[in-house]
């Protein structure tokens, strides 16, 4: 069963500096229907204007990940990190026992565009931490890359949970499937561009639960289609 989270449902907030929408509850956006999806909690779309961003602020028992689509991201946390992340890198932050940290524009002129998730993880109260790598565009050009795991498998950023996170980059007919183990399910979330899933059409911003399925087939519909695949316990 493929059901799609059109991106005009989410929640949106707009303010001068951030334009934020949420695929799931959060903050002043609450919807009992779409509290999250397996371990999955939180995927915002944020952009914020140039010079712009969020001061400093708390989370406890939380793993993290900010995938930049466009612009630059600087990240200064409590655990010592100070660091700034482009597209094709994956930030990893395991917030355990509490973590504070600050995000901002790192541009004074171009906004920038990312997807931030929160995964619940397998144990609470571990100790905070922090990891990133970069992932060359060749590496997810028209094949799945794996850049999260729960063992941090294929040189992916380590999670603490049984989740895998792939990205996939396709031009305008590139075709690939993926077999979906039993007792799993995915989420499929379109960053840009449009893909058919089995058929049905998802577009830049929507995003696809899929369950009780033993595969699917993806036809990007667009060039520099990017799309993000979760597969959950």
């Amino acid at each position: 069963m493929i059901t799609i989270r059109p991106s005009q449902a989410r929640g949106h907030i707009n303010l001068s500096w951030l334009n934020s929408k949420h695929t799931f509850s959060f903050g002043n956006y609450y919807d009992p229907n779409y509290m999250g999806f397996g371990n999955l909690r939180v995927i915002n779309e944020d952009k914020i204007e140039a010079g712009q961003g969020f001061g400093t602020h708390g989370h406890q028992d939380m793993e993290i990940i900010t995938y930049i689509l466009d612009g630059a991201l600087q990240h200064k946390d409590s655990i010592g990190n100070t660091s700034i992340i482009r597209p094709g890198d994956v930030q990893r932050m395991s917030a355990g026992t509490g973590i504070a940290h600050s995000e901002f524009n790192a541009s004074k002129t171009d906004q920038v565009h990312l997807l931030q998730i929160w995964i619940l993880p397998n144990t609470r109260g571990l100790e905070p931490s922090y990891e990133e790598k970069h992932f060359p565009s060749e590496e997810k050009q028209g094949k799945l890359r794996l850049v999260a795991s729960g063992g941090g498998k294929d040189d992916s950023v380590k999670i603490n949970q049984d989740v895998e996170l792939y990205v996939v980059v396709l031009n305008k007919g590139d075709h690939i499937n993926y077999s979906i183990n039993s007792n799993r399910s995915l989420w499929i979330q379109a960053a840009k561009g449009s893909v058919q899933i089995n058929g049905q059409t998802v577009n830049s911003g929507d995003g696809a639960a899929i369950t009780q399925e033993t595969k699917i087939d993806l036809i990007a519909t667009s060039n520099d289609t990017e799309i993000l695949l979760f597969d959950l316990a």
